[in-house]
């Protein structure tokens, strides 16, 4: 079953745009409704007024607004006794948490940028890709590695081994760690909706502090989930690029816990691939490590389907 709803989310993701398939639709919806319930919203504010009880608080704000709906999503699929309709929901949550059209669409108009001539326009979108997904200073291309793997293989990895319920949580913490400093996006969603999640966002704001303790909590938990599965990767982008040059990077940080998954995987990305830029190129860098991205993304495919019709993975 795993397999099938992986093979049919794949394949149907690119081809589904509209507002209704995308994650962000549905996380605005449940950020609105989060931050209406009332005894949420009394605590947030009696932490405020404390600082010392603002990271307790923020912890348990996060917990919450993670557990219910993936609770909600292990109950639903639990309590469903036809293999048909367990596939079909499961497979309806992977399209759901697969991929970010905002990503695609960036990629796009920094590719006909550079095809005009424009370098500055090209900056412009690859720092609004930085600032979007709350990203440490890299590449466009080293940029598009690391959410190649945040928005498909992670979630592949995830809804193997837990289902679709931990697809769900892990692109939760994502969203989160992105949220933190970030607007709304106001393409995947109408613009009505757009003013009044603005409107609760702005209601439900704190100071520093709490938006601190909110990015400390994700990040931690996101760099111990994002360890192992990172290094996996990693591996399989030196079987599909340059394995001999790749290796001896791979294994310089692979033991090391205090490696930064991102910067781990887009070391070893770029090791695997060989190419030399020209003075001025802007395409050159991204289109390489995005067709380096795409030939793992398939490789982790193979390997995750060998090990369910296998019977490793069920």
């Amino acid at each position: 079953m795993s397999l099938i709803s992986l093979l049919i989310a794949l394949g149907a993701e690119r081809h589904l745009s509209s507002p209704i398939w995308q994650f962000n639709f549905y996380y605005q919806h449940y950020l609105r409704l989060f931050n209406r319930i009332s005894w949420i919203n009394s605590s947030k504010s009696s932490a405020s007024d404390n600082d010392g009880e603002t990271a307790t608080s923020s912890v348990i704000a996060n917990t919450l607004f993670i557990a219910i709906p993936v609770v909600a999503c292990y109950l639903i699929i639990e309590a469903l006794d036809n293999s048909l309709l367990y596939l079909i929901v499961s497979t309806l949550v992977l399209i759901v948490c697969f991929g970010c059209i905002q990503t695609r669409n960036c990629y796009k108009q920094y590719l006909l940028a550079a095809f005009r001539g424009e370098p500055t326009t090209c900056e412009l979108h690859h720092l609004q890709l930085l600032q979007d997904k709350n990203l440490m200073d890299m590449g466009f291309g080293q940029s598009l590695v690391w959410l190649n793997y945040r928005y498909f293989i992670a979630i592949m990895i995830f809804f193997v081994l837990f289902g679709a319920p931990g697809a769900l949580a892990y692109r939760l913490l994502t969203k989160i760690t992105e949220q933190n400093n970030t607007a709304v996006e106001s393409d995947d969603i109408g613009s009505d909706l757009n003013k009044d999640v603005a409107a609760d966002i702005q209601r439900s704001e704190l100071p520093h502090a709490h938006n601190q303790a909110i990015s400390v909590f994700s990040q931690k938990i996101l760099f111990w989930l994002d360890w192992l599965p990172v290094r996996a990767v990693a591996f399989c982008y030196m079987l599909v690029g340059h394995f001999s040059k790749a290796m001896p990077v791979w294994l310089d940080d692979v033991f090391n816990i205090e490696k930064l998954p991102h910067v781990l995987l887009v070391d070893v990305a770029e090791a695997s691939e060989d190419f030399m830029i020209e003075q001025g190129d802007c395409t050159a860098e991204p289109c390489l490590l995005v067709r380096l991205a795409k030939r793992t993304l398939l490789l982790c495919l193979a390997v995750i389907a060998l090990l369910i019709l296998t019977g490793v993975l069920s």
